[in-house]
Parts: structure tokens; C-alpha cells; sequence
């Protein structure tokens, strides 16, 4: 057997659809981004729209979950979010540290509750 399989198709039509057009894209922010000031306007509202959206996406999982993860309680789902955002506050706004955070509630809840 090989990594591959029979067909390499698949995967040379993911890597031509899927990757390339989104590395281009991010090859040209890289450029645009080098001239722009962090405390422009322009950046603050891109920061504004990235962070909303991974509010909306947040709470679409909390509350209106699927698969897996519909079978975790509500009130363990709603604990995850709030120490997520609680940990947000409190480590200086870091978006990594919430995330991670309510992770581990969620692996945590799911691993007691016997949820795989």
C-alpha cells in the first residue's frame, strides 16, 4: 500500500484547487502588509472582522452544535465558553489562550463524561 494509494488524482486537484489559490493569496498579503502602519485604520477594522468572526463562529459551536460535539452537554458547552472568554479577559486579550482554554474544558468534560 501505498501513501497515495492507486490514484494520486485527488490529491494533485487538492493541492491545485485547495492550497495554491489560498497561498497566493496569503504570499500577497505578506507584500501588501510589509507598507501598512499596525495602528491604521485599515488593519484595526481587519483585527475588528476577525476577531467578530471568530466570536460568531464561538458561539455557533457553543450553542448550536454538530456532530461530536452535539452529544456534550449544554451546560458544559456554555462553561467552556465562558472560561474561554474569561480567559480572554484576563491574559490580555489573547485569542490563543481563550480558544485553548475552552478547549481543554471540552476535551476535559468530554474525556470524564466518556464522549469520544
Amino acid at each position: 500500500m501505498t501513501l497515495f494509494g492507486s490514484d494520486p488524482t485527488p490529491y494533485i486537484a487538492l493541492l491545485l484547487v485547495g492550497v495554491l489559490p489560498s497561498e497566493i493569496w496569503r504570499l500577497m498579503a505578506l507584500v501588501v502588509g510589509r507598507g501598512l502602519d499596525e495602528t491604521s485604520e485599515i488593519l484595526v477594522w481587519v483585527r475588528a472582522v476577525a476577531t467578530a468572526t471568530l466570536a460568531a463562529v464561538v458561539a455557533k459551536l457553543a450553542f448550536f452544535p454538530g456532530g461530536a460535539l452535539a452529544e456534550l452537554p449544554t451546560g458544559w458547552r456554555i462553561a467552556a465558553f465562558v472560561i474561554g472568554l474569561t480567559a480572554y479577559a484576563v491574559g490580555r486579550k489573547s485569542v490563543l489562550l481563550g480558544v485553548l482554554s475552552a478547549e481543554a474544558v471540552i476535551v476535559g468534560a468530554s474525556l470524564w463524561l466518556g464522549i469520544r
